[in-house]
């Protein structure tokens, strides 16, 4: 994508914080902070302070609507620990404090609904001898985490979950919700034709991969109603056989508009499509940017007692030939472009449900962070927003930013050491080259204070 000169940054600033209004959900600008957040809540699920605090600073940095990490609707569907859930009513009283900081920033915030599926990183003690719930009983091809398929019991039960949450986030006073789709999580494990293998009504052909979703979204408006924002958020293309050529790709584009045409049901369905790509988590393409090798070897330790295949990744990773050799894959089957990567993909969607609905809008996500190619990517109408996670990691207040210059002077440089620091650290941002000071310990020291400025204690009265 090459941004067209002709526009100055006053017309791209004007685009990018022009309001963004949904059937039900009006937006202050254009950018969206994108589902990422760390592990920084009480172990049964309760949410913390430090979160608070997360979520504060990035509605303080300007941003118009945060959409939460993953929120899993139950602890068997848990992706990580010490992540705030959304899994009974006594979570209620949490979300609502969340949703009075951010608001008090004239910000929005919408709750990302999850369940891992067989994609489940570390999901605690209480799913140690629990195979994950999928719509396969294949393991995941990367980590080797292990699967069963769900019964229509099963399957009810999880519906069901996901109604319930959702209502929880509305009586929180929250903005809306998002149903996680992408990236390889329980909703992508039904929708993919890489992994879905099932033989019943749930299988089978687009139609009857994304019966389950659509059961989810129908469950969801029986119990908030048509004036609740409800978004989704789905690979553009599944790119399933990265590591291995010989698995099957997954969904293609076509399949996937379909999917998303299927899931307006008829006006009554979602609100807004969230598009991103890559069958799994990681992915060279989510997130897109660079495998820290060193990183990698340091905190991949954690998976070694999840998966089956996590002891061969991890003798990958620490070997310095087959290390560079993984790392080169990586950069090969991701591509030369982070920035906009899946704008193409955002656009297909654009077109095809703008024709059915012109009220349903699409937001675009992967790594965002300069204003000439937000603008450019709204106003070729590949998408009506952006979502951003990594550019505010590193730089918190970016939205600001972006209203005065082009982009950031210290800009992300999507190296991810944030994302594999979070299997065990605080997130936060881990490139050192962005921080100030004469020696290594100095630029050490000021990225630790950054990392945990979250932890800042709450004032009792």
């Amino acid at each position: 994508m090459h941004p067209d000169s002709q526009f100055t940054h006053a017309d791209n600033a004007a685009l990018i914080f022009n309001e963004l209004k949904f059937r039900s959900l009006t937006v202050k600008n254009r950018l969206f902070r994108s589902n990422i957040s760390g592990q920084f809540d009480d172990y049964n699920g309760h949410g913390g302070n430090a979160r608070l605090n997360w979520e504060e600073k990035f509605a303080r940095g300007g941003i118009g609507c945060i959409i939460s990490s993953f929120t899993p609707v139950s602890v068997r569907g848990r992706i990580l620990v010490r992540y705030a859930m959304i899994d009974a009513d006594d979570k209620i009283p949490f979300w609502r404090e969340v949703g009075r900081r951010v608001h008090g920033h004239d910000c929005r915030f919408i709750m990302q609904l999850s369940h891992s599926g067989r994609q489940q990183d570390m999901g605690g003690v209480e799913n140690l001898f629990n195979k994950g719930l999928s719509s396969t009983n294949k393991s995941d091809y990367f980590h080797g985490l292990l699967a069963q398929a769900m019964t229509k019991p099963e399957i009810a039960e999880v519906v069901e979950q996901f109604a319930q949450g959702a209502r929880r986030a509305r009586e929180a006073g929250l903005d809306g919700v998002e149903l996680h789709g992408a990236n390889g999580y329980l909703l992508t494990q039904f929708l993919s034709s890489g992994i879905n293998d099932r033989t019943d009504e749930y299988g089978g052909s687009w139609e009857g991969r994304a019966r389950f979703v659509l059961e989810i979204v129908r469950a969801i408006r029986r119990e908030v109603g048509q004036d609740f924002h409800l978004q989704m958020k789905i690979n553009g293309v599944d790119h399933n056989d990265w590591l291995y050529p010989w698995i099957k790709k997954g969904n293609t584009l076509d399949e996937t508009v379909k999917i998303c045409t299927m899931l307006l049901d008829g006006g009554k369905g979602v609100d807004s499509f969230h598009v991103s790509s890559g069958s799994t988590f990681p992915h060279p393409r989510n997130p897109a940017g660079d495998l820290p090798l060193e990183d990698l070897h340091r905190w991949y330790d954690g998976m070694l007692s999840q998966g089956t295949r996590a002891p061969m990744n991890y003798a990958i990773f620490s070997n310095p030939v087959l290390g560079r050799a993984f790392q080169a894959l990586w950069r090969w089957r991701r591509g030369k472009v982070i920035e906009g990567i899946n704008l193409d993909y955002a656009r297909a969607v654009s077109e095809a449900i703008g024709k059915i609905d012109p009220d349903i809008k699409v937001l675009c996500t992967g790594g965002f962070q300069h204003a000439d190619r937000i603008a450019e990517a709204i106003r070729s109408k590949a998408c009506d927003g952006v979502t951003m996670a990594r550019p505010l990691i590193a730089n918190n207040n970016l939205p600001h930013i972006l209203a005065e210059a082009n982009g950031p002077e210290k800009e992300c440089t999507y190296c991810n050491k944030c994302l594999l620091n979070d299997l065990e650290n605080p997130l936060g941002c881990y490139d050192l080259s962005r921080f100030d000071g004469a020696t290594f310990e100095d630029r050490y020291r000021e990225m630790i204070k950054q990392v945990m400025s979250v932890f800042e204690p709450p004032t009792f009265h």
